[in-house]
């Protein structure tokens, strides 16, 4: 079995229609979703004042998802076979009880593909994979657990642009992109790996001190936990561990700036979109090129 991440950046400067992800699903999840309002920012990048038109995509703030498809899980998900031993083993004795708590840390997202893009996202961060029980043709979406969406086939480039669609994929593994022009090289995601916010800012101001990439970027404002924070809390949940942590988050993005700079921010991705004001503070950033 092998995982990769697929990552779609989608830019719609002046394109007229709805946005379309380079596949599409074939099963809908069980999990809540959040109340948001739609439309408000679906066309974010079109608004943009004229004289941000011929500025750069990777000088622009971009809002993104993390784990973008793991609105999809459920209870009856399979657990991923690159977690651990000691969670397959338990996944196995007792089914019953590590699929649910699992699952709860597992998801990142409560919006589908359609509502994060309508609520302004541009950027979907994918994780594919195959299942050993499966079909080799079925392509799964997984993040610790396998999502029953699968990925069909991607229309092509020249099929996007006759209608008006601009997408620019980039892959993670090196060997795929040589194989495959059409693919972008991986997009740097600057991943703190951190469960407290204040160590994750500390991690992404460290990071900006080395200079930000050349092209497109990632600052990931997602917080993570490992299993042993998992079997420490196991009445726990992602949500209920981000939640508290969104105000510090969001007062670290409003303080970023986009553009060419050394210590500029490109993409900003999070989790559980449509929760706050995430989106909005990213779009807004853009503002500040306006003054430079």
């Amino acid at each position: 079995m092998r995982t990769g991440s697929l990552h779609l950046l989608l830019s719609f400067l002046r394109s007229l229609g709805s946005p379309v992800m380079g596949g599409q699903v074939n099963a809908a999840g069980s999990f809540l979703g959040l109340p948001c309002t739609r439309n408000a920012n679906a066309d974010w990048m079109s608004a943009l004042c004229p004289r941000l038109w011929d500025v750069p995509l990777h000088h622009l703030s971009i809002p993104g998802s993390h784990d973008t498809m793991t609105y999809s899980l459920n209870k009856k998900s399979p657990i991923s076979r690159t977690e651990s031993p000691l969670l397959q083993f338990l996944a196995k004795a007792l089914p019953c009880i590590t699929r649910p708590v699992v699952l709860k840390w597992s998801v990142t997202q409560v919006l589908n593909v359609t509502e994060q893009l309508d609520a302004g996202v541009r950027y979907l961060d994918l994780r594919i994979a195959h299942m050993l029980e499966g079909s080799e043709k079925n392509l799964h979406f997984v993040h610790m657990m396998y999502t029953a969406v699968l990925v069909e086939e991607v229309p092509t480039l020249r099929q996007l642009w006759a209608r008006g669609e601009q997408v620019l994929l980039s892959y993670d593994d090196e060997g795929t992109v040589r194989r495959h022009g059409e693919l972008w090289p991986a997009i740097p995601y600057w991943w703190g790996n951190q469960v407290k916010p204040e160590k994750l800012i500390r991690y992404l101001e460290h990071m900006k001190s080395y200079g930000r990439p050349g092209g497109l970027f990632v600052a990931g404002i997602n917080l993570t936990e490992n299993l042993q924070y998992i079997l420490a809390h196991p009445s726990e949940s992602l949500w209920r561990l981000t939640l508290p942590s969104l105000p510090q988050l969001r007062a670290w993005v409003r303080d970023q700036c986009p553009g060419p700079g050394t210590c500029c921010t490109n993409i900003i991705a999070g989790d559980f979109i449509g929760s706050d004001s995430f989106v909005n503070d990213v779009i807004r950033l853009n503002e500040k090129l306006l003054s430079c």
